[in-house]
């Protein structure tokens, strides 16, 4: 009786796990409008950059905040390869949150950067 027993049980258990394919490998949808691939520097970083952060008074050419300078490919990459601009700009606990003064990067700002950074900062 045991030796039936266990195998019914092991087979009930496993018939009651489901993943479901789309919760476990979300693919992005139309209505996102966030496009994570094939990203480059000039087209499609360089305006986020130039919008929140190479700004007068910040990281622009000029003040150079924290002597970075965000308004070209060079000063970006070198700010990213220092590790600090990906948690400042998702503003985690222990970066200054960033941009100063301003509401946070919205979600696919954020994505979109940190998908440039991790496909290794295409120009």
């Amino acid at each position: 009786m045991k030796k039936i027993l266990i195998p019914v049980c092991i087979l009930l258990l496993a018939a009651c796990y489901n993943d479901k394919e789309d919760q476990l490998y979300p693919q992005p949808t139309a209505t996102t409008g966030c496009d994570t691939n094939n990203l480059s520097f000039a087209t499609d970083i360089q305006p986020i950059m130039n919008q929140y952060c190479a700004i007068p008074d910040c990281h622009d050419a000029i003040t150079k905040s924290f002597f970075h300078d965000l308004s070209n490919y060079d000063g970006v990459k070198k700010c990213a390869d220092g590790g600090r601009m990906i948690p400042s700009i998702k503003q985690e606990s222990g970066y200054l949150p960033m941009p100063k003064g301003m509401n946070k990067l919205g979600d696919c700002e954020i994505s979109r950067i940190s998908a440039w950074v991790n496909a290794g900062m295409p120009q």
